[in-house]
């Protein structure tokens, strides 16, 4: 009979997900020879190698992708083992591993994280900063409990809670305040500066200037919105950002703010979470709480 450790299965799962000795052993809070040979010890136990080792980087072997599809199972099955005794208590408490997009998370988290602490003082708050294809990925293999992100996701296995929905607004250079705003179809003639691909924001904006299937030569791409905005303050065009970005990315930059007419351009915010989490009625409180922490940003913005 072969033996197994919990423990071997973790250190296995941050390396096939790192690819990297030093990045996994560091994940794991341990020294990267105890990690080696930890791997070492599991492959000598299944007979075969998991790794194919480089200078740099490591690889899982064929049997090593098989292996982990398993190992990924069997440690989302355990972690939901945890999630049921949480389940049964009447508070928040223990660890919550909460997945945020890039276009939200500067800005709604320091509200949420005040808000959740003051009411749950024993919970164990885990984030994630990235990108909605990430969160999803990371959510469907149970290393989230949760992801706040823009919706329609429609993915089966996943609930989705509408929480609240926010406008875009124009961002131009500071000498356009009071131009007429441009129409959609004006849009799509100017230099266009828009979060690079990958981010669902991107998206959206495109869809809403109707340049989703082509997309014009002047569009630019910046990797986050504080960039965006002061590449229009430096001058070289103009962007579209949510409405709960804008106190923050324009308070240090020579640019204006403008409003578009209906239809406006918006996008709905809301939570995702796994149907079989036995965790879903306190998400469905944390979902209340992020509504409520994003009324309360929105009322502080309106009296700025």
């Amino acid at each position: 009979m072969i033996n197994f450790t919990l423990k071997q299965f973790r250190y296995f799962e941050a390396l096939a997900r790192h690819g990297h000795f030093g990045r996994a052993a560091e994940v794991c809070a341990i020294s990267q020879p105890a990690l080696s040979m930890q791997i070492k010890e599991l492959e000598a136990a299944l007979g075969t190698d998991l790794f194919e080792r480089g200078a740099r980087q490591v690889r899982l072997t064929g049997f090593g992708e098989a292996f982990a599809v398993r190992v990924r199972d069997i440690l989302r099955s355990v972690d939901e083992l945890a999630d049921i005794a949480r389940a049964a208590q009447s508070r928040l408490a223990g660890r919550l591993r909460i997945g945020v997009i890039p276009t939200i998370a500067p800005y709604l988290l320091p509200t949420i994280i005040g808000n959740l602490m003051r009411q749950n003082a024993d919970l164990d708050l885990q984030l994630r900063e990235t990108v909605t294809p990430k969160l999803l990925t990371e959510l469907a293999e149970g290393r989230l409990d949760t992801a706040i992100v823009a919706l329609p996701i429609s993915e089966p296995s996943l609930t989705e809670m509408p929480l609240f929905s926010e406008d875009f607004v124009l961002i131009r250079p500071a000498e356009d305040e009071g131009k007429p705003v441009p129409s959609r179809e004006r849009l799509r003639e100017m230099r266009l500066l828009l979060l690079e691909e990958g981010h669902c924001f991107r998206d959206q904006a495109l869809s809403f200037c109707n340049m989703s299937a082509a997309p014009p030569r002047e569009l630019l791409d910046g990797s986050s919105l504080s960039t965006l905005v002061q590449m229009v303050s430096a001058g070289i065009g103009v962007t579209l950002i949510p409405e709960m970005a804008m106190a923050v990315e324009t308070r240090s930059a020579a640019v204006s703010v403008a409003r578009f007419g209906d239809p406006k351009p918006q996008r709905m915010v809301g939570m995702v979470w796994r149907k079989t989490s036995p965790l879903a009625k306190q998400l469905a409180q944390v979902a209340e709480l992020v509504r409520v922490s994003a009324q309360s940003l929105r009322s502080q913005q309106g009296a700025t």
